[in-house]
């Protein structure tokens, strides 16, 4: 009897595991079913879609230099630090994470939109609006992707011998050094990763783009609002477009996994995002 339970229960659980991935696969497979392979290399000859992903391209890569430049020294200081309020100032980083695209697009529209805008009395003496306009995208960008990177630099940070820390200091090591020459090296695995996840978190970004920044070629309009747009319109165009994002975001996840093999001291991409999911209050 306890062998038949035994067998069942293995049974259950392959065939859950079969379904689960089989649900999971199923929709990339169709894409790519549905995409002859000439199709999708024309697309690239077609300049709505290069000027769309020259833009997503461009504005992610400006979006990540600043998540990067900025969330570092605040991940550290996180990361490293212990103070009163920490863990209200973590909760405050990671509620990006949660909220629903389309609020983010309309806080972004609150804080930034013209006349009605929380910062209006700062932009409009000098003449600046940044709403359906390239930089909005990189602002979207910024605001819905850094949370992922921050969050797990943060962790990453958290993992650090503090021997070695200590030890530099002792050897006369300034607080610059200690962050650009020894904390970073180490942490170099999880940091990537993280740049990695927001990366890929940017390129697909569509509910706050399109309604803080619009859907204006050449200027706003990414790759995911193009799909949106051609939906209607050609489908296998949108096909063709999906796919062309699964093939990058496949590449950001196997960069994700190959850098959680790299030596070192901090831990693995994927055992420092688990760790950055697990502990929301540090």
């Amino acid at each position: 009897m306890s062998r038949l339970r035994d067998t069942l229960f293995t049974v259950a659980i392959f065939g859950a595991t079969i379904l689960v991935l089989g649900f999971l696969v199923l929709p990339i497979v169709a894409i790519f079913a549905r995409v002859p392979l000439h199709l999708l290399i024309d697309q690239l000859d077609d300049p709505i879609v290069r000027d769309a992903l020259v833009l997503t391209a461009v504005t992610n890569a400006i979006a990540l230099s600043v998540i990067i430049l900025l969330g570092t020294p605040a991940a550290y200081l996180l990361g490293r630090r212990r103070f009163r309020g920490r863990v209200f100032v973590i909760t405050l980083v990671e509620i990006p994470l949660v909220l629903p695209p389309t609020v983010a697009g309309i806080g972004l529209l609150a804080a930034f939109a013209g006349r009605i805008g929380l910062l209006s009395g700062i932009f409009d003496p000098i003449g600046v609006n940044v709403v359906f306009t390239t930089t909005a995208v990189v602002l979207a960008i910024c605001f819905v992707a850094g949370p992922f990177y921050i969050r797990q630099a943060i962790a990453a940070f958290e993992m650090l011998d503090r021997d070695v820390l200590d030890a530099a200091r002792v050897d006369g090591a300034s607080q610059l050094r200690l962050l650009t020459s020894i904390s970073i090296p180490l942490c170099s695995a999880g940091l990537t990763a993280g740049a990695a996840l927001a990366f890929a978190r940017g390129v697909g970004e569509f509910g706050a783009t399109i309604m803080f920044a619009g859907n204006l070629r050449g200027v706003t309009q990414t790759m995911p609002l193009l799909i949106y747009q051609d939906f209607d319109l050609n489908f296998d165009l949108s096909l063709a477009i999906s796919a062309l994002l699964v093939v990058v975001s496949a590449g950001v996840l196997i960069t994700v996994k190959l850098v959680s093999r790299l030596p070192g001291r901090a831990r693995g991409a994927d055992a420092v995002f688990m760790a950055s999911a697990a502990k929301p209050g540090g």
